[in-house]
């Protein structure tokens, strides 16, 4: 992952009072170190007597996950972590499984068929290791229509990251 995973944590009471006073935090470090900084944040408040809560005000490194301003440091931690552990396609798995980092986790880990071209790729391959398609009948399968039907009927899901770039997982 080339960017840093971060969160601005600002301070609620500066807020409130018109200024803006907050702190990029790096949100896949330590949860200790990251308290330790919210907290000294707080402390150097123009408003220092008030400084007692804080919210997320911005972020970045989610990668398209929304991050919300009320998520809680401990919440946006555990985000960080698995999007700085599996990469590009973290955000997207959370996206697709509501946020629950074990629902993602668990597909990637147990449901995740590997990353291919195109979903008429997978089913090729798929075909190709399962099946001993005669000689004379090769061109007359159609892979295309395989894909299609396997994404329709739930079996698959796929994340496309980018061009030529799909990740394929079992819904099961």
């Amino acid at each position: 992952m080339s960017e840093e995973i971060r969160i601005y944590v600002a301070c609620l009471a500066a807020y409130n009072s018109g200024y803006l006073h907050g702190e990029w935090i790096d949100a896949t470090q330590d949860m200790d170190d990251i308290q330790e900084q919210v907290q000294a944040m707080l402390k150097a408040s123009p408003i220092e007597e008030e400084a007692e809560e804080y919210a997320i005000h911005d972020h970045e490194g989610f990668d398209g996950y929304p991050l919300g301003e009320y998520e809680g440091l401990e919440r946006a931690h555990e985000l960080a972590c698995f999007i700085e552990e599996h990469g590009n396609i973290a955000s997207e798995l959370l996206n697709q499984f509501g946020g629950d980092i074990e629902d993602a986790t668990k597909a990637k880990e147990e449901n995740y068929y590997g990353c291919y071209e195109s979903v008429e790729d997978y089913a090729y391959e798929l075909t190709d290791q399962t099946s001993e398609i005669p000689k004379h009948l090769e061109n007359y399968i159609d892979y295309k229509q395989m894909a299609y039907d396997m994404e329709l009927s739930g079996d698959i899901f796929t994340i496309e990251i980018g061009h030529g770039e799909v990740h394929i997982f079992s819904n099961h």
